[in-house]
């Protein structure tokens, strides 16, 4: 960043007063020009002043001292009802050779964010009467080995099933042989590897699970699973640059690295969908929470039963719905979310609920302080993620603190 903070767009009308940032030239003129340093967009609809003088000063504090200081290599977003009040990239998509800027249209590995799309595929296919919730799974996969195994505890993650990121390599899987989901299946017929713990006594959080509804999501529907997602959220919702990994996109699937930039190359657990392996953009996961906002994919019930938490055999405000991570606030407030980690990408989506404000943030290089977003929180409601209060981030931002000045 060359000890340089660039402003973050916030609105149009205050793109000419922010000196060090421009607004977002087309793609390919961008990657040409290969600078590398944080760059804005001016489509889609923008907060009013007014909304963004009462966050921007916060906003704008959290990414200069936070991300940007700590060489993040992505895209972030920040937006309330369905409005943008921030939005930024910084770097490049290979932060090695320094040539293509990253651009509002390179989609991100959303690793365990994926999971997201896949629980809401289940609830869809819930709500239209083809599978029940508290079905066994051997309704669905012939003898299935763990018996008492419901649809319900995969989604939230209390099956008890070992993870198939551990096991397959205990079990000396070979590694020139890339897993497919139905390895992950089949494993669990010819391994059978043992159970966590007794079937439905306890949250453990488990890619397997999600492994295993993606194949139930195609085998309910009769469709492949990037097929249905793509029918059925992406193309309604105009998520044009989101789509389901595979093979035949190896070479041109954005890469991830390490922090001292080393590239993750294709590993053989890298084919395994549904708990991963969706890619997407800030502006279309913004679409994404817009389409499970406004109404029209599914019903309020639906969506209840998603954001509730199943887990409280332990005490604390951390818990998970049907899909989503949540923290439930001991002042009746709930930040539902969901962060990824999948080689080098770190991703977070944050959806607040009651102020209906939304927060994305994806990067391809390692780095933990992505997760920190989740303080962004307090600028919107006493959700008592920072060490300061909603009342004095406001009060710092009515007190006339310029966007990226001196505190």
């Amino acid at each position: 960043m060359k000890n340089k903070f660039v402003q973050i767009l916030v609105t149009g009308i205050l793109v000419a007063s922010l000196p060090a940032c421009k607004q977002r030239p087309d793609n390919d003129a961008a990657r040409a020009k290969g600078t590398g340093a944080p760059t804005i967009a001016s489509t889609l609809h923008f907060a009013d002043e007014h909304t963004t003088a009462t966050y921007e000063t916060a906003i704008n504090k959290f990414f200069k001292n936070g991300l940007f200081r700590s060489g993040f290599n992505g895209s972030y977003l920040v937006a309330k009802e369905g409005k943008i009040i921030a939005e930024g990239y910084n770097g490049f998509l290979d932060p090695v050779t320094k040539t293509d800027s990253i651009g509002e249209h390179d989609a991100f590995h959303l690793a365990s964010v994926s999971k997201t799309f896949t629980g809401m595929a289940v609830l869809k296919l819930w709500e239209e009467g083809k599978i029940g919730l508290d079905d066994d799974l051997s309704k669905y996969f012939d003898k299935f080995p763990y018996p008492g195994t419901t649809v319900k505890m995969l989604l939230s993650h209390r099956s008890g099933l070992p993870n198939y990121t551990n096991y397959l390599e205990h079990y000396n899987w070979d590694k020139k042989k890339l897993v497919t989901n139905l390895d992950v299946l089949t494993s669990l017929y010819t391994m059978h590897p043992p159970l966590q713990f007794p079937t439905g006594k306890r949250f453990s959080y488990c890619n397997t699970n999600y492994a295993l509804l993606a194949l139930l999501i195609e085998k309910v529907s009769g469709k492949a699973y990037h097929v249905y997602l793509e029918e059925t959220f992406f193309k309604p919702l105009g998520m044009t640059d989101t789509y389901v990994f595979s093979l035949d996109k190896a070479e041109t699937a954005m890469p991830s690295f390490e922090w001292n930039n080393r590239r993750y190359g294709l590993e053989f657990m890298d084919l395994v969908y549904g708990d991963k392996n969706i890619y997407s953009t800030v502006r279309d996961m913004l679409k994404w929470d817009e389409g499970l906002r406004n109404g029209n994919l599914f019903r309020q019930s639906t969506l209840d039963s998603a954001f509730q938490g199943y887990s409280y055999e332990k005490a604390g405000a951390r818990n998970y719905g049907l899909g989503w991570r949540l923290t439930e606030v001991e002042n009746g407030k709930k930040i539902v979310y969901h962060n990824g980690w999948w080689h080098g990408n770190n991703t977070v989506f944050i959806r607040l609920l009651e102020e209906k404000a939304t927060i994305i943030v994806l990067g391809n290089k390692y780095n933990r302080g992505i997760y920190r977003s989740k303080q962004l929180c307090d600028i919107f409601g006493d959700y008592r993620q920072s060490n300061k209060t909603f009342q004095e981030l406001e009060n710092e931002s009515s007190n006339g603190l310029a966007a990226g000045g001196s505190q």
